[in-house]
């Protein structure tokens, strides 16, 4: 039930992924990167549904505690090893994909394999265990101990999945160094425009929005405006990796009387 269950999870972040490789077709102005999060809530969801699994079937072993067969550990054990060795490779795969292009989906992937091999691991060391101690009276117990361990393991994967999403479907601002960027730049060019209203920023999955409203002197012609505006979108976005950089003319003092503050879309 665990293993079809996490079969699932990879199904529909493979479904999402599938979409999002299509492209938007003009639908989502700031692209699909809450399709990315939603990728990773549901992924972590449906480890916490493992979890529950994995609770009911130790709660039932303790109840009515078994010794493991000495036969069919050893079956256990060459499936539990290869199960391993596959999730070890999917989990380096990810993991190395994640790092090179970061990314909630490939982040969730890389997680969900690294728990199924450590999982599978703790599995075999169970069954290892349960077959050298099986004469012991305490040996019916192994096995649910160790399940109380994989279920740790689940349950802080699945919420660590679930909390890191929430900020970005939630729009929240970018984070402090990525600000002080943006405030470094604006700090270099203060002299080319006469007031700053609003900084706008957001995070959608690998990408970063910023929108910069500025105001400039009312005599100054257009086109060097537009050429100083040029000059610090590119400024930005070089210096802050997959990010696109919107500086917006704007008259009038902002509604909160401050000059200049983030906040979010």
């Amino acid at each position: 039930m665990k293993t079809i269950n996490e079969a699932m999870a990879i199904l529909i972040v493979w479904i999402i992924s599938r979409t999002i490789a299509r492209g938007n077709n003009g639908k989502y102005d700031y692209g699909m990167g809450k399709f990315e999060n939603l990728a990773r809530i549901i992924t972590g969801g449906l480890i916490l549904v493992s979890l529950l699994i994995l609770v009911l079937a130790a709660i039932f072993r303790i109840l009515f505690p078994a010794n493991i067969g000495s036969e069919w550990a050893m079956v256990g054990m060459i499936i539990v090893v290869i199960m391993a060795a596959v999730d070890s490779y999917f989990w380096i795969k990810n993991y190395r994909i994640a790092m090179r292009e970061p990314s909630p989906i490939m982040d969730s992937q890389y997680h969900l394999f690294r728990l199924k091999a450590i999982a599978n691991l703790v599995v075999l060391v169970t069954l290892v265990i349960a077959v050298i101690c099986a004469g012991n009276w305490w040996s019916v117990y192994i096995d649910p101990v160790a399940s109380f361990i994989v279920m740790g393991i689940l349950l802080y994967s699945g919420y660590t999945m679930i909390v890191s999403s929430l900020p970005d479907l939630l729009d929240q601002t970018i984070e402090e160094e990525l600000q002080l960027i943006v405030m470094r730049e604006l700090a270099e060019h203060f002299h080319n425009y006469e007031q700053i209203h609003e900084v706008k920023s957001r995070q959608s999955g690998g990408s970063i929005y910023v929108d910069i409203f500025l105001e400039f002197r009312s005599d100054q012609l257009m086109g060097n405006v537009q050429d100083i505006m040029d000059r610090m979108k590119q400024s930005l976005e070089i210096s802050i990796p997959k990010s696109s950089v919107n500086i917006i003319t704007s008259r009038g003092r902002n509604k909160c009387g401050s000059p200049y503050f983030f906040k979010n879309e």
